[in-house]
């Protein structure tokens, strides 16, 4: 064989290493999907809202007298709003499986900074500016507190909060450092989330055993049931139903349930609110998890109206800005001008639907891109300034 026929003959090629898959990877529906989990954000944004608004004792400063009193049914129903909480968690592990899946650990980061923090901010400033206009609603805090509010640290400082809601900020936070730590920072794979699932099961579980307060930061043994079951379904929605996901789903309704009883009822309560029931509370959480099922199964796909996706861009904003800023809303709308009630309530969410609008549309949409492409742009300038000393 002569030398150019040589020079013609490629290497050979080695096999590509053949992993097995626990089933067929169905395509993505992107659109039906999101839009139908646009939805239960939405929903679960006003299940917390509702609850700040009517089920909530602490209500009763904004509008001058008990919401048990002016809302008596109302009332008897809002009070379970608190479990949109559970949805919420549920709804985010689902989704932060699936947007992490081929990404980069600095592509997590990034995606997760430029998406929380810009209307965060912005809440933080309108909520300081109502709450020294208006102190008698809300005291403002010092400015050492609301300056180390901006970092989203605040309560493993010590400091008091800005914003009512952000307690879930923190919870969110710890979960995508975990999720970031042990599976995004080798890649986002069937096995490796599987395999945090379940060390994250018995992790929190034997931080119970333990009942150290370290511990029971770290692995959030009363939140982890809500994020592991979002993540199963994901799973279960882009490979189809097997058993150990559903396994997994399975264990994580059953612990998450106990939580939320334990958390939210207590059978020697004498000056609750309003008393919940445990089976109200067993259902409510039921639904959190049955509705996720729901659209990892594709139950959902006929739930693709354009108003959700819209919706869903609000929830964000929304639920940061709805609680306190809504109570200013209440006592002037109700106290200073003596607007009904019922017309208080309605028009408050509609307000606040409005100024989360204008929060996505004046902050989250151009800051929020800004500050990704910013902090892309300074990593690969790194990048190529210690690719150069090397």
């Amino acid at each position: 064989m002569t030398q150019a026929t040589l020079a013609r003959v490629p290497d050979p090629v080695p096999e590509p290493e053949i992993r097995p898959v626990p089933a067929t990877v169905r395509p993505e529906k992107k659109h039906d999907r999101m839009r139908a989990l646009d939805g239960l954000r939405i929903l679960a944004a006003l299940m917390v809202c509702v609850f700040h608004y009517a089920g909530k004792a602490q209500t009763s400063h904004a509008w001058g007298q008990s919401p048990k009193e002016l809302f008596p049914d109302l009332s008897q129903v809002a009070t379970y709003g608190a479990l949109g909480v559970q949805l919420f968690f549920v709804i985010s592990g689902f989704v932060i499986c699936m947007s992490s899946w081929g990404r980069s650990l600095g592509d997590f980061f990034r995606s997760r900074v430029s998406r929380l923090y810009p209307a965060y901010w912005a809440a933080i400033a309108l909520t300081t500016a109502a709450c020294v206009a208006l102190p008698s609603v809300i005291a403002p805090l010092r400015l050492d507190e609301v300056l180390v509010n901006l970092t989203m640290l605040q309560q493993p400082m010590g400091v008091g909060r800005v914003l009512g809601v952000c307690w879930t900020l923190w919870v969110e936070a710890r979960f995508y450092l975990l999720f970031a730590l042990f599976v995004v920072w080798k890649g986002v794979t069937y096995r490796r989330v599987v395999i945090f699932c379940c060390l994250w099961t018995v992790a929190g579980v034997l931080a119970r055993v333990a009942d150290h307060p370290l511990t029971d930061e770290i692995v959030m043994r009363d939140h982890a049931p809500f994020f592991i079951g979002g993540l199963a379904l994901y799973l279960i929605h882009r490979y189809g139903s097997d058993l150990l996901l559903w396994g997994i789903v399975a264990t994580s309704w059953l612990l998450g349930q106990r939580y939320s009883t334990t958390a939210l009822w207590d059978p020697n309560a004498t000056s609750a609110f309003q008393e919940r029931s445990p089976y109200v509370i067993l259902l409510v959480v039921t639904f959190a998890f049955a509705a996720v099922a729901a659209v990892a199964l594709g139950w959902l796909r006929w739930a693709n109206w354009r108003w959700l996706t819209f919706a869903g861009a609000l929830t964000y904003p929304f639920y940061l800005v709805h609680e306190h800023l809504g109570w200013f809303a209440i006592s002037i709308l109700h106290r200073h001008f003596g607007v009904e009630p019922r017309v208080t309530f309605v028009a408050t969410i509609l307000l606040m639907l409005t100024l989360a609008w204008l929060i996505h549309r004046l902050v989250e949409k151009p800051f929020g891109p800004r500050l990704k492409r910013a902090m892309k742009t300074q990593a690969d300038r790194v990048r190529t300034q210690i690719r150069a000393a090397a």
